[in-house]
């Protein structure tokens, strides 16, 4: 059984990776599972993750949380705000297929952008995804 947060991570990046628009700012192979600050600009570092229990008598839903960390190399956060939007727009609409479970909805919990020292924009994406388990 694969953990719900795992799950969420795959689907998230195989949803980023397709996206055309998303990709003229963020090259497919920079979307990273990554713990290091970043090698190469712009990227995506897919980062912290949580599994939350539901409220079924059977235990079989979930809450899933997923952090997005964007990096781009300019010091603004105009870029990174960019990419956010295009995020946004691969992840927006369903549906949602990740093996072992039906995800109800994948929301975009919040957006955050930061000023780090040196020349990078940096931006947080947090997801949260109502998952349930289905039975193979």
């Amino acid at each position: 059984m694969t953990e719900p947060s795992l799950a969420l991570q795959a689907l998230v990046r195989s949803r980023l990776i397709v996206s055309a628009e998303l990709v003229e700012w963020v090259p497919a192979d920079h979307v990273l599972d990554k713990s290091d600050r970043p090698e190469v600009f712009p990227c995506i570092l897919i980062g912290e993750g949580q599994t939350l229990p539901g409220s079924l008598i059977d235990r079989s839903d979930f809450e899933a949380v997923l952090d997005l960390h964007l990096w781009t190399s300019e010091p603004g956060l105009a870029v990174a705000k960019r990419i956010a939007g295009e995020v946004r727009a691969a992840l927006v609409s369903g549906p949602w297929a990740i093996d072992g479970f039906h995800v109800a909805d994948l929301r975009i919990a919040s957006t955050r952008f930061l000023r780090d020292p040196g020349p990078y924009g940096h931006g947080v994406i947090t997801l949260s995804a109502l998952m349930k388990e289905t039975v193979s």
